[in-house]
């Protein structure tokens, strides 16, 4: 198997949003993210964007049809009656923190800060659940104790 190419992780994610300019600045401002590339079609409409999380990168674009894929309807959660088809698991350094920056900036905290301990043979994780404005989930959890520790 070849290598992604340099500054990809081999795994990416794109999301879709009504208001794609609208949620990559939220996204920055709540969860930390960073531009990496953020390409505006006709009428500001976001045609691609890169978002990285240190070496993790998700991809935002506008609801709606692509001119590269005119025969998919891309749409957002809350434009299908709040229907949510993935959710995002981002491990940060501290769960705490990130939780008041999110909370701070207008997260709607799904599920409350948590500590999930599975067992000697697994792991124990500190986590909460978010939606952002338009309806996708995200979890957020810091690893507190690993397998046999």
């Amino acid at each position: 198997m070849k290598s992604p190419p340099a500054g990809w992780p081999r795994i990416s994610q794109a999301i879709f949003y009504d208001d794609a300019a609208g949620a990559i600045d939220w996204l920055c401002k709540a969860f930390g993210f960073e531009v990496r590339l953020r390409v505006e079609g006709e009428g500001g409409r976001i045609e691609h964007s890169e978002l990285t999380f240190d070496e993790g990168l998700i991809m935002v674009g506008s609801a709606g049809r692509m001119p590269t894929r005119p025969d998919v309807p891309y749409r957002s959660p809350q434009s299908i009656s709040g229907a949510n088809t993935q959710a995002m698991c981002i491990h940060v350094e501290d769960v705490e923190a990130h939780h008041a920056r999110a909370t701070a900036a207008g997260a709607k905290v799904t599920r409350a800060l948590t500590t999930t301990d599975y067992g000697a043979d697994y792991w124990a994780d500190r986590s909460y659940e978010a939606e952002d404005p338009e309806g996708h989930r995200w979890f957020f959890m810091q690893r507190m104790r690993n397998p046999g520790q």
